[in-house]
């Protein structure tokens, strides 16, 4: 209901929504085994073990978009983690020079695990393939495997420590 509602009062963009809504739910062009390589990637899901990579996997899906598509809009809710597999999206925030994310690179981690809004607008520069996770999934995920909140909250203690020190420094 949740993104019905969010659809109807444009919090989504209408392009995104086009997309997720064909998006391939089998993920059938991507292995399991390389939704888990991609996962592994991510500094967030840096200490998940193989299973726990296995149980996020399970829950994403590859939406392919065409250049142009806005993934996310600066100030606007966001409920979805993306990485990207194929193609480049150009990030923009008012006052910053536009930077450029490739294969590998991702965005969303803040909205998956808090809901908030948005921090910049990121925008499909070529058509892209990006693997999906949901808020609600991901949510759905951490009550039924304990063990991955653990995994996340070190991950999240690391970075925040790793941060503080580089801003001492």
């Amino acid at each position: 209901m949740e993104l019905i509602g969010r659809i109807l009062d444009g919090s989504i963009p209408q392009d995104l929504k086009d997309a997720l809504r064909r998006a391939d739910p089998s993920g059938s062009r991507v292995t399991h085994d390389e939704k888990v390589r991609h996962l592994e990637e991510v500094p967030l899901l840096a200490d998940c073990t193989q299973k726990q990579l296995r149980s996020v996997s399970d829950i994403s899906r590859v939406v392919e978009v065409p250049a142009g598509t806005s993934l996310t809009r600066a100030g606007q809710p966001g409920d979805e983690f993306f990485v990207i597999l194929d193609g480049s999206a150009a990030v923009e925030k008012p006052g910053k020079k536009r930077a450029f994310l490739k294969p590998g690179d991702f965005f969303g981690e803040m909205s998956l695990l808090d809901g908030g809004p948005r921090s910049v607008t990121v925008r499909a520069a070529t058509p892209l393939r990006v693997l999906v996770i949901d808020r609600k999934n991901f949510q759905e995920l951490l009550r039924e495997v304990p063990e991955l909140t653990q995994r996340l909250l070190v991950t999240l203690s690391r970075r925040i420590r790793a941060l503080e020190s580089a801003d001492r420094a």
